[in-house]
């Protein structure tokens, strides 16, 4: 169960990330990327639209995981979608801001350290 608000959780935020990506770059972007150049902003939002239909995608894997009942099935497709999610947001933290490992990497590493210690005791 913990597991499963966990997943739901990064989901959610992972949705959050495209809806500001897609359709709010130039207003909420400006507020969340403050260090960012004003000017490019316009620029970028096809960029950032981009970006943000690729955290669509990691929501949607995350919540069709949500819903897989075969254990070992749900558990490995959740495993991959954290897994891209850690990537994603250790890459980011290296390239562009370091607060995204905290708000995207460390929730995924630790429902990936939740998923494996669970299929130890099973």
């Amino acid at each position: 169960m913990f597991l499963a608000i966990i997943t739901a959780l990064i989901a959610i935020l992972h949705l959050y990330f495209m809806w500001f990506e897609m359709f709010a770059w130039t207003t909420k972007g400006r507020k969340i990327f403050k260090n960012f150049p004003s000017e490019l902003f316009e620029p970028t939002k096809p960029l950032a639209a981009n970006q943000g239909l690729y955290n669509g995608f990691l929501a949607a894997g995350l919540i069709w995981s949500l819903f897989i009942e075969d254990v070992i099935w749900k558990m490995n497709v959740a495993l991959f979608f954290l897994a891209c999610v850690s990537i994603a947001g250790i890459y980011g933290a290296l390239t562009a801001d370091k607060k995204i490992f905290f708000i995207q990497a460390l929730p995924a590493l630790l429902a990936i350290m939740i998923i494996l210690l669970t299929e130890s005791i099973l």
